[in-house]
């Protein structure tokens, strides 16, 4: 089989892995990949290239696709590839605005009685501050489309919010994304990420995930894309995830529907543990970055297997087996990230370790592999316990080598405190 993984960072490079263990795949190709993907052709073919892409799928003999980020997902790249006859794993475009409008999101949570915090809408700047001058501090400010991450700002004072409203809704910080914006709640409570598989009929959450997005040791800096993840959550009891697949995704799954947006692919849920219950603080219409990266290696069962079964509504018939184990990924950055860095150093990961090696931002020059990015790449180790992940995990990092490595040096410390607290 030849399969097409639309993407090009470190969530790609662990499906890419995963994949590959099928023994029916023959070719992998990436569009655009990255130069640390050593199991797929990589094309450079960008992945909101929706034509580029269709055109190599006809020209390539596409058996199977699977499109990975938000991007392509909202500009409709599974309808298209559906269309031309390509079978894909991921949602159609009705169904990826769950995460491609956070209104939508919010809405179809109120009309459907999902857990979420209270929000208002606001189109125009002058009625967004005008609500801030009362609005209980602090609050969260949402851009309503996608910002790469970073459309999401918590704002600890009133001045920090009205800030906010004004870059994105005057200042276009965002772009088109951000001319809407949700104002919501403040929730407190341990957060967990939850990804699942769904054809729409049934739900089948994976091993629940702990993420770090502060770029500084105990949770210091600025917000990133994620410095770090662990797996399983311990947050996420088996009486939480009762309540939230009773209440929250099956729900979510029934309210799609009902819209006329059935969603078939990986739907994650990120979650928060507050006083008053599981609440969703958002949906993504994709897998995770850098969730991917531990919970796939805890995955038993065959994904390739698990995607076509999503595809074809028969994921009831699937076995979906979750190693009953603890998985640590650790992202080495670049300097500076998530702000300026230089590009270009080289990278040296001893073999022995390269399949513990997600590869982000990196590229091939002259046969030898450079840094590219500000993510780099994630190294993911899992044992028994997940204190042996950890260390394990950071004995792997301690091998890689490349200038201006920067990495955090506490993944996973606020998951060993709560293991011992739950």
């Amino acid at each position: 089989m030849n399969i097409l993984v639309v993407g090009g960072g470190g969530r790609e490079h662990a499906i890419i892995k995963k994949i590959k263990e099928n023994p029916d795949v023959s070719t992998i190709y990436a569009l655009p990949g990255n130069g640390g993907m050593e199991e797929a052709v990589c094309t450079g073919i960008g992945a909101t290239d929706i034509e580029g892409i269709k055109n190599f799928a006809k020209n390539n003999q596409i058996d199977f696709a699977v499109v990975a980020p938000d991007d392509p997902l909202v500009l409709g790249c599974v309808d298209e590839l559906e269309a031309m006859g390509i079978p894909c794993f991921g949602p159609e475009a009705k169904a990826a605005i769950i995460e491609g409008s956070k209104v939508f999101s919010k809405n179809l949570m109120k009309k459907y009685g999902i857990p979420t915090a209270e929000y208002e809408v606001f189109t125009e700047a002058e009625a967004a501050l005008k609500y801030l001058e009362t609005a209980p501090i602090p609050t969260v400010i949402k851009a309503d489309g996608l910002a790469l991450g970073k459309g999401v700002i918590i704002a600890e004072s009133r001045e920090d919010a009205m800030t906010a409203v004004r870059e994105m809704m005057q200042g276009g910080k965002f772009g088109k994304s951000g001319e809407r914006v949700v104002i919501e709640e403040f929730l407190t409570g341990p957060e967990v990420t939850v990804l699942s598989f769904t054809d729409g009929n049934v739900v089948v959450p994976m091993v629940s995930s702990m993420d770090h997005k502060r770029a500084g040791d105990n949770d210091t800096g600025l917000n990133t894309g994620g410095m770090g993840v662990i797996a399983p959550n311990p947050y996420y009891t088996k009486a939480i995830a009762e309540e939230c697949m009773e209440k929250i995704f099956m729900p979510t799954i029934n309210a799609m529907n009902a819209e006329g947006r059935t969603f078939k692919g990986c739907l994650y849920f990120g979650l928060m543990l507050t006083p008053n219950g599981p609440k969703v603080i958002e949906y993504n219409c994709r897998f995770g970055d850098p969730e991917t990266q531990v919970v796939l290696p805890l995955l038993e069962s065959d994904l390739l297997t698990i995607m076509k079964a999503v595809r074809e509504s028969k994921l009831s018939e699937t076995e979906v087996k979750i190693r009953n184990e603890h998985a640590c990924c650790v992202i080495m950055a670049s300097k500076g990230y998530p702000e300026s860095y230089e590009k270009g150093f080289e990278i040296s990961i001893p073999a022995e370790i390269k399949d513990k090696v997600y590869v982000a931002g990196a590229k091939l020059s002259e046969g030898k592999l450079l840094t590219n990015g500000g993510r780099v790449l994630g190294v993911t180790e899992k044992a028994d316990s997940l204190k042996e992940a950890i260390d394990k995990a950071y004995a792997a990092v301690e091998k890689i080598h490349f200038d201006n490595a920067y990495y955090r040096h506490d993944i996973g410390a606020r998951a060993m405190k709560a293991a011992a607290e739950v």
